[in-house]
């Protein structure tokens, strides 16, 4: 006899809701590279912490955040086909942007100093851009976000989404003073914000370590925060020359001090994932 529906109901062992497959958080493999002020080699470790990451088989893509400022194509001597003001004027979707570095082994969206820049864009229009950078992200393990300087609206708003946030300092006092600034803004809005600091061009790596014990202090007596240092990185003359030559310092000079304490920070970044 086949039972009737309702007999079937009664005698069949409740079904459980089939658990819901949830993806890691948009967003999860973004690392902001920021500083509180210019001139500190906030974009020169943005590319070179990519080219690191990309040799450890990463698949990596360089967003040019830096607002007015753009020239991480500069530092690669590219000359991109689009960039981001290209997908501002509406020209290009933002996937049409990526630009590939092949001797690097790591993809670039290239920014647009001055008019089309980010920093002319309206917040709206500019998180709409976010929404879709987080949609292209999605196909790289780690996307290297290089702020612009400073704590302007839309450097916070693009920090906002990364999973962590790399402030590079040095020991000049405006540099201090401006990452401590960075620092509190952030924690106000987010206490549980994951901010590391990378002291770079120090004379030595004991200098770092006092560089950052400075900075340490002042955010555990006021903020009641300790960002944790990611890495020091050595002052050395083979940076500029890289810059000077468009070429990357890992393979410019692999074995120059810098290029070894930007290795040193890309292992510490992969195994923290």
């Amino acid at each position: 006899m086949v039972p009737r529906s309702s007999d079937h109901g009664r005698n069949a062992a409740p079904t459980l809701a089939a658990p819901v497959a949830r993806g890691p958080r948009p967003g999860s493999n973004f690392i902001a590279i920021a500083s509180g002020k210019g001139g500190v080699g906030k974009t020169w470790l943005a590319v070179t912490l990519s080219h690191a990451l990309a040799r450890r088989r990463e698949r990596v893509l360089l967003f040019d955040g830096d607002l007015g400022l753009a020239n991480v194509d500069l530092h690669l001597g590219l000359i991109p086909r689009y960039d981001l003001g290209s997908v501002i004027s509406g020209e290009r979707t933002l996937n049409q942007t990526v630009t590939p570095y092949p001797a690097g082994g790591f993809e670039i969206i290239a920014g647009r100093s001055g008019s089309g820049s980010l920093a002319t864009l309206p917040p709206g229009r500019l998180q709409i851009l976010i929404e879709d950078l987080l949609l292209v992200g999605r196909g790289y393990d780690r996307v290297i976000l290089d702020l612009g300087a400073g704590m302007g609206r839309s450097n916070q708003m693009l920090a906002a989404v990364a999973r962590r946030i790399v402030l590079v300092v040095n020991d000049e006092p405006t540099s201090m003073a401006d990452a401590y600034a960075f620092i509190k803004l952030n924690v106000l809005d987010n206490p549980q914000v994951d901010i590391r600091i990378v002291v770079n061009a120090s004379n030595s790596t004991r200098e770092g370590e006092r560089t950052y014990q400075t900075l340490l202090k002042a955010c555990q007596s006021f903020l009641k925060y300790s960002p944790p240092l990611l890495g020091i990185v050595r002052r050395d003359t083979r940076v500029r020359e890289a810059i000077r030559n468009q070429v990357p310092l890992l393979t410019r000079s692999p074995n120059a001090d810098a290029a070894l304490d930007v290795e040193a920070i890309a292992d510490r970044l992969h195994e923290l994932g």
